[in-house]
């Protein structure tokens, strides 16, 4: 399915928003932590892994892919949720790509998965606008350098 450049930033608009209210405290991450250690049943270490999906925190967030990946990995019923966890995690790192790959994988299996949807195209946005960002970036360097250049042929040519 396309979608507008438009209706692309406004899809990614909105999940960042939900992203945003959904950082989870740190007494429930604190909470989730140590029932996995006293329980370490498969549910206790999603619901750890998944919380912590959402985090702010660079290094909690890959604690969390590494958990909901080893839950994929070892055949845990609920892979799709596992699946969705590591990708808005990956998301949040700002691993687009990655991002992106893990709701293809979803939506190839379940394409009545919105929030799945809604997260391809929110990576696919940020992609898109992380990649102009460089190429205008690239643009003004090199603008700024022709400028310079230009300045000192000036500054040479009055000397």
């Amino acid at each position: 399915m396309r979608t507008t450049k438009s209706r692309q930033r406004s899809v990614r608009r909105q999940l960042d928003d939900k992203l945003a209210l959904s950082v989870p405290p740190q007494e429930l991450l604190e909470e989730l932590a140590s029932k996995c250690t006293s329980d370490p049943s498969s549910d206790n270490t999603f619901q750890y892994a998944f919380a912590l999906s959402k985090s702010r925190d660079n290094s909690e967030l890959q604690y969390s892919i590494s958990m909901l990946d080893s839950l994929v990995k070892n055949g845990y019923e609920h892979q799709v949720d596992c699946m969705f966890g590591s990708a808005t995690a990956h998301y949040l790192l700002g691993e687009y790509d990655e991002a992106r790959f893990l709701c293809e994988a979803i939506l190839r299996n379940r394409p009545e998965n919105e929030a799945a949807a809604q997260l391809h195209t929110a990576s696919v946005s940020a992609k898109d606008e992380k990649e102009e960002k460089m190429v205008r970036d690239i643009a003004i360097g090199g603008t700024a350098a022709v400028a310079a250049v230009g300045l000192a042929l000036l500054l040479g040519k009055k000397r």
